[in-house]
């Protein structure tokens, strides 16, 4: 459950004269001009990732005249920055049409140039803490970090961050990223920081930093990006990675090997992902679609459906609109109102120190 300071809804005066930018067309014209485009281009969205396969197969089956171009699906936030810096003045299929970043990189893109202003017809239901009031950058949805353990290999499942310092875990522990690129990987070295007492932001992150230093050193580390196959094969039997991710590897892999998902006793984070249009869409109509069909009730249910709490989950749990087995597949509501939110000022902050301090600090490098 999301804190009062991150989903509390505006309802002010304010809120109601901010009109979407979608009104400046209709639906129907809207539909009509991504249709003559023909395709949308996306960019690091694997399908196990908070329910993207089931998600743009929805999209498909509302859109059959729109050819998904799928761009580079392990990606990392950073990547994908530079995938539309790579191709400003290139309107092929290599150019993506939307992103979907960690919370820091969505200002970071706005700053550069990189995103272009629209507002979705549900945009009111989206908290103001987490959307660029312009319509640059809106969340999507969120979930917290997690273990990921093949039971297969590891005998006792560790149940907190400094569990994983243990010499039982040597060569067992990864990050699902290149920290000094995934937001998911520089993110997990945060929630590592808050595990030791440190402040939200740059303490945090320095602190996680050397957390991460001496599980390096320990030789408990596993410089590999850990994912599904990595897991299974016992390369890296514990992954910290996002616990809609976690859940869906959990899914995929059947009981083969048996695996366990761990919401951790400290550290508990939320991290939050964004949207945004690239400001050098060649298909700029299907990417607003796009858009729309996420933020429509059809779209944030299919990222419940992978394990997410959508970005309009309060707006929809009001509204009586969150179906029970959906909710009943989510872990246990205290692992959310345990989780700590930072601010964007803190996650731009841990992202400058980790980034910055990983090569120096724990001079693993991951790939």
């Amino acid at each position: 459950m999301m804190t009062k300071k991150m989903l509390g809804l505006t309802t002010s005066l304010a809120m109601m004269m901010t009109a979407p930018l979608a009104s400046a067309q209709s639906m129907a014209e809207l539909e009509a001009a991504a249709k003559a485009e023909g395709m949308l281009s996306t960019i690091a969205l694997p399908h196990d990732w908070c329910g993207y396969g089931d998600v743009i197969a929805g999209f498909k089956a509302k859109y059959p005249e729109i050819t998904v171009n799928e761009l580079n699906p392990d990606a990392g936030s950073a990547d994908e920055l530079e995938a539309v810096k790579a191709n400003k003045d290139n309107k092929g299929p290599q150019a993506p049409d939307v992103l979907d970043v960690g919370l820091a990189f969505g200002p970071q893109a706005k700053s550069e140039g990189l995103t272009q202003a629209y507002k979705v017809a549900t945009w009111d239901e989206i908290p103001d803490a987490i959307k660029d009031a312009e319509g640059h950058w809106y969340a999507d949805y969120y979930g917290v970090m997690s273990f990921l353990v093949n039971t297969d290999i590891v005998e006792n499942v560790p149940q907190d961050w400094a569990d994983l310092l243990k010499p039982e875990y040597a060569g067992q522990v990864s990050l699902a990223g290149d920290p000094r690129a995934s937001n998911q990987a520089i993110l997990g070295v945060l929630a590592a920081g808050l595990s030791t007492g440190a402040a939200a932001g740059e303490e945090a992150g320095k602190a996680g930093l050397e957390f991460f230093k001496a599980l390096n050193e320990a030789g408990n580390f596993v410089p590999v990006i850990g994912k599904t196959g990595t897991l299974a094969q016992g390369t890296t039997p514990i992954v910290i990675m996002w616990d809609y991710n976690a859940l869906a590897a959990r899914d995929t892999l059947a009981g083969n090997p048996p695996v366990e998902v761990v919401v951790p006793k400290s550290g508990v984070l939320a991290g939050v992902y964004v949207q945004a249009i690239s400001a050098y869409a060649p298909q700029p109509n299907a990417a607003k679609l796009w858009m729309e069909y996420l933020y429509s009730d059809e779209g944030q249910l299919g990222w419940l459906k992978g394990y997410c709490h959508p970005a309009r989950f309060n707006a929809m749990a009001a509204a009586g609109k969150l179906p029970a087995d959906l909710m009943e597949a989510l872990p246990p509501a205290e692992s959310y109102e345990a989780a700590y939110f930072p601010t964007l000022e803190e996650v731009d902050a841990n992202k400058a120190a980790v980034v910055g301090g990983w090569d120096a600090v724990v001079g693993a490098n991951v790939q």
